[in-house]
């Protein structure tokens, strides 16, 4: 306790540089624990659940043709509750499927709300559990056209919402009762939503054999619970028997496909993902570098400060006090600078909350209350242990005669070795900032195949054909817009897909992205290139047309046997075509266009059919883009819905939207390389001073014999270059190795370009030679006579 009211009573000593020594490891255990706490919390997705070693997901495997076998995490609605029909050491077995945010309306006060919503069964909190606040899950869940909410989306409603009755937007005319409320979902669940339909309800809104089907409509998240004491083994021994009387394997083989399970288990299917995975280790990679930087720093200073503390620790020793005692002494030190530290890192968290929740995609109060706050007590006690016992080693180094004469130990080699630790970080995080901001570019300003700068849409989900022709001719006569049309689908999101078969047989040959139906001028408004045939005939009721793209062609060419001349041919597609014999005629071939974004493009062949009546999304092309055009037609879609909040988006900010990970990783990379820098330059500054000081005499006796200012700069900066260089081609070497692996999430990338490792390591050393020369050129200026006379 005496070492911790000494350390209290010294930090305004001077000479000992504290309060540069507790703000340059604040920042850098700010940045780094939120960095950890992220990693913490990526890992602990679902712990929440009771059981959850027993739940397991249901995911499909499925082979077409000569194509790879597949994982999909997804069922057809019939799969859960047919398992657990068929095989006993299943406990529970549930379904969910997701629909897109929607808007609600209370009907009683006619407020709006946002909400995301599910359909789910009457078991699903037999197997998911959330608790009840108030109502009975399983029965409101098994009443057609009945809700639960979240208390938190309850108390936004009001409070008391059981009975009352509300409809989502995109969905009027479906009145849904609440029967019930349940604790809100925590941030670190595979599966959020704050509002479940029940899903005898679900025939309201889509198809209704979809809750019973078993091959096809594969939306279904379906689960299931084993009897406690069971394996998962045995229910993948009973998936034999189960597929053979459902899906007999001469009917497979005669469709062409291959169709089985896999189990996945609850805990282990967000941190098992690839993509986490890889986040995981650059964030983890991150923070070491962080803190690490951070604690090489400290200890850095307290290494330039033996010289001045030398007669001190002396004296001490001389008065009796033991190695134990000097190392206490370190201790008591370092445990109040890492409690300082600890201080002004969770202020700078709490000040730049908003912007670490940006950053991170997630609230603050979880990162750090979702099971990982033991790993960052570890941490802090690592980082205090490393900070107490080096500085006290070193200072038990320390011999009684530096009581009696200046002490002059040369501790150089220590000094390089923890300067060389912060440079390497630094090079480390520039270079890789500088390619992760080139990736980030290079995706936002990439073309995708489409028309997109001066593009706009308005989802007109919910609003009848006759009123979306209304708002179509609306949009037309604004003279800021060329060209109007509607679509079912969006290139830049996710798309359903179907099967492709030829007339007359039955085998699936491979699957499609369906874009479904497009209106008239189509093509050229998206600037989308025919390379074969024509667009659509426009303005017929019965359109039997279909436009495939060029990957279509050389797919079909592989299992098919076509050659390049499409055009005239017949195929069917599944939900399009009734029967083999419903073909349709292929009318033209545009080339291929990105569905989706760099990251998770669809790499399937792609479809289109026509209707002239508008569909879903209305699509708008302006003669140029600005505010003053948004807003104009925004009003448009108020006049003509005023009671709908549809909004007209354009499609530069959809697909900046697709690539906010990489924005966030970047915006994350550009937090961390400043405040290494930072504390990186705290550091040479401190290492410069300390051998400044060290060859005062040696300077002014230079200075006296002509050398200039530019001399004895150069002098110094030629010994911090020796360490710097070796530092910057190190920190570009792990750089590269950490882009290689990050880049592997990316159809589409940039080159790992020497030249531009070159500019970071020139920019790295440039820096760290300013810092150098500026810190040496006050005790290079100064009088020589005076330095001399202070020996």
């Amino acid at each position: 306790m005496k070492n911790i009211v000494f350390a209290i009573r010294s930090l305004l000593r001077k000479g000992r540089h504290n309060v540069m020594k507790i703000v340059s490891l604040g920042v850098g255990l700010a940045v780094g624990l939120v960095l950890i706490a992220k990693v913490c919390f990526e890992r602990n997705y679902d712990d929440f659940y009771p059981d959850k070693e027993r739940i397991y997901q249901i995911w499909e495997l499925y082979k077409q043709g000569g194509n790879p076998e597949q994982d999909y995490p997804r069922t057809s609605g019939g799969t859960a509750p047919a398992l657990m029909r068929q095989v006993p050491e299943i406990e529970a077995a549930t379904r969910c499927t997701g629909i897109d945010e929607s808007t609600l309306t209370m009907l009683d006060t006619k407020r709006k709300y946002k909400a995301e919503p599910i359909f789910a069964d009457s078991c699903y909190f037999d197997v998911l559990p959330r608790p009840m606040v108030m109502g009975d899950a399983r029965q409101t869940l098994g009443r057609p056209m009945y809700a639960l909410v979240s208390d938190r989306l309850a108390e936004r409603i009001g409070g008391d919402v059981v009975g009352r009755e509300l409809v989502l937007d995109d969905w009027p005319g479906r009145t849904l009762t609440i029967g019930g409320v349940f604790r809100e979902v925590p941030e670190n669940a595979h599966e959020r939503y704050d509002l479940i339909i029940s899903l005898p309800s679900f025939g309201r809104y889509f198809w209704e054999g979809s809750a019973t089907n078993m091959l096809g409509n594969d939306r279904y998240r379906s689960y299931i619970k084993l009897r406690p004491g069971t394996d998962i083994a045995a229910v993948e021994e009973r998936l034999p028997a189960f597929l053979a009387t459902f899906f007999p394997p001469e009917e497979q083989e005669k469709a062409g496909i291959g169709f089985n399970y896999t189990f996945h288990r609850l805990d282990t299917l967000h941190k098992d993902d690839p993509e986490v995975i890889r986040m995981n280790w650059i964030l983890g990679i991150l923070a070491f570098a962080l803190i690490l930087t951070a604690v090489m720093n400290y200890i850095l200073i307290v290494v330039s400060s033996i010289v001045n503390r030398a007669k001190e620790i002396a004296v001490q020793k001389c008065y009796g006090a033991s190695e134990r005692d000097i190392q206490g002494l370190m201790f008591g030190e370092a445990f109040v600078h890492v409690a300082l530290s600890l201080a002004l890192a969770a202020l700078l968290v709490l000040a730049a909350r908003g912007t670490v929740e940006e950053l991170l995609g997630t609230s603050v109060g979880a990162l750090f209350l979702s099971g990982g706050s033991l790993v960052l007590l570890a941490v802090c006690v690592v980082v205090f242990l490393v900070s107490g016992y080096l500085p006290g080693w070193l200072y038990n180094r320390v011999p009684v005669a530096a009581a009696f004469r200046r002490y002059r130990e040369n501790k150089r080699a220590w000094k390089r070795a923890l300067l060389l630790a912060q440079i390497v970080a630094t090079a480390f995080l520039v270079t890789l900032l500088a390619f992760v901001a080139r990736q980030y570019t290079f995706m936002v300003n990439d073309h995708p195949g489409y028309a997109y700068e001066d593009m706009a849409y308005c989802s007109l989900a919910g609003v009848d054909s006759t009123a979306r022709a209304k708002v179509v001719d609306e949009m037309r006569r604004l003279p800021e817009v060329a060209a109007v049309t509607t679509a079912y689908a969006l290139p830049f999101l996710p798309v359903s897909g179907n099967n492709v078969y030829l007339p007359g047989e039955d085998e699936g040959l491979f699957n499609i992205a369906d874009l479904y139906v497009v209106g008239d001028g189509y093509f050229d408004m998206m600037e989308i290139p025919v390379i074969q045939g024509s667009p659509f005939t426009e303005g017929v009721s019965d359109s039997r047309e279909i436009m495939v793209d060029r990957r279509f062609v050389e797919k079909m060419k592989v299992v098919a046997g076509w050659t390049d001349d499409v055009v005239g041919r017949s195929i069917c597609v599944t939900e399009h075509s009734r029967s083999a014999s419903d073909a349709f005629t292929i009318r033209g071939v545009y080339e291929n266009f990105r569905i989706g974004g760099i990251a998770d493009a669809d790499e399937r062949p792609s479809i289109m059919l026509y209707d002239r009546r508008p569909r879903y999304n209305l699509l708008v092309k302006f003669h140029d883009l600005d505010a003053d055009a948004l807003a104009k037609a925004q009003r448009v879609v108020e006049e003509t819905f005023p009671d709908r909040d549809l909004v007209v988006n354009t499609f530069r900010a959809e697909l900046l939207s697709l690539y906010n990970d990489v924005r966030q990783f970047r915006d994350a990379v550009v937090i961390g390389c400043l405040v290494t820098l930072l504390i990186t330059l705290i550091g040479l500054v401190g290492y410069t001073t300390d051998e400044v000081n060290r060859h005062r005499k040696e300077i002014a006796i230079r200075r006296v014999n002509g050398a200039t200012v530019w001399d004895v700069q150069r002098l110094f900066a030629r010994d911090v270059t020796r360490v710097a260089l070796f530092a910057v081609v190190m920190g570009g070497g792990l750089a590269y190795g950490l882009l290689l692996r990050w880049q592997e999430q990316f159809s589409e990338k940039v080159p790992l370009s020497v030249y531009v490792f070159a500019e970071c390591a020139l920019l790295v050393l440039i820096v760290v030679y300013a810092v150098v020369c500026l810190n040496v050129r006050h005790a290079a200026g100064e009088n020589p006579v005076n330095s001399l006379k202070a020996e």
